[in-house]
């Protein structure tokens, strides 16, 4: 069934003595507002959770085939749908030219159909083999710490070789040193928001919707890793709408949900040190509050 309502959520996640998302062009320490120092992770980032964590429960079978993945050849995919329509002819022809024409439609809806990801975030596949572009329900912004955080640069040194010379060239305290990046603690708040008038042109169902916010209560579950530290969601909170357009300003909602420090503490290194007020008074008529997590 096709959604015909709209929801916008709030997503609190946490790090404890881990790096939640590294920043490539900073030597991989976690990303942060240079100006406040409040620590962000990634729309991506958050995003490829979901996705590892679908293709995880759903074995990556369609319709919950995962199109962005590592290594994925995108063409390959691309081809799979024209095949799937009964037009591989559109195929052939001009190596130079972007192939598919009039059947692009019909090639984008396959995709939707096929792969969650796409009929869930959207995804631009008009490259070589054109499946067009689609645009996904489902939206979320980078997560912001609450507090400014703290980066920590430890030492670490390479007890195994490669090869035999390095063996040779390792003697005693001559060993290779590394640094690793950590976040003592910190709490982080993503908004997210779902339309039901793009999941009507993808496809996107109430069962997907499930399975969006099955993801966001597990995925750190079945994400670690020793550059995470410990990684945890603290709190689901869904404001459902009964219309599509809905029947509040989301900037709105998400204020009433307000995670602080408690009085007396000014160095978290827990989500103890926290308390979530969450304003549940004279709600906007047409929009209810569920928690799903805290």
């Amino acid at each position: 069934m096709s959604l015909n309502k709209r929801y916008d959520f709030v997503l609190l996640f946490d790090v404890k003595d881990g790096n939640p998302n590294g920043d490539p062009d900073a030597g991989n320490l976690p990303r942060l507002d240079a100006e406040t120092g409040h620590g962000l992770v990634t729309d991506v980032s958050l995003k490829r959770k979901v996705r590892n964590y679908i293709g995880m429960a759903k074995r990556d079978q369609p319709p919950h085939e995962i199109y962005v993945k590592e290594k994925a050849i995108l063409n390959d995919q691309h081809e799979r749908a024209y095949i799937g329509i009964g037009k591989e002819d559109l195929l052939n022809g001009d190596d130079k030219k972007r192939k598919g024409g009039e059947a692009v439609d019909e090639a984008r809806t396959w995709m939707c159909r096929n792969f969650y990801d796409v009929r869930t975030f959207g995804a631009v596949m008009s490259t070589k083999i054109n499946c067009g572009q689609v645009r996904g329900p489902v939206q979320m912004t980078f997560a912001r710490s609450v507090d400014p955080i703290i980066a920590q640069e430890h030492s670490i040194t390479r007890m195994a070789v490669a090869t035999k010379e390095e063996a040779e060239k390792q003697d005693g305290d001559n060993r290779t040193m590394g640094r690793k990046h950590t976040v003592p603690y910190g709490l982080y708040v993503a908004h997210g928001f779902v339309s039901a008038f793009l999941a009507k042109q993808t496809g996107f169902s109430e069962d997907d919707l499930e399975l969006v916010w099955q993801s966001l209560e597990n995925m750190f579950e079945h994400d670690r890793s020793a550059a995470r530290g410990e990684m945890a969601t603290r709190g689901l909170y869904v404001f459902e709408h009964d219309s599509e357009l809905g029947n509040a300003h989301a900037h709105n909602l998400f204020e009433r949900i307000r995670p602080q420090l408690k009085d007396g503490i000014t160095v978290p290194r827990s989500f103890a040190d926290y308390e979530v007020a969450i304003d549940e008074a004279e709600l906007p008529a047409g929009v209810n509050l569920t928690r799903r997590v805290g």
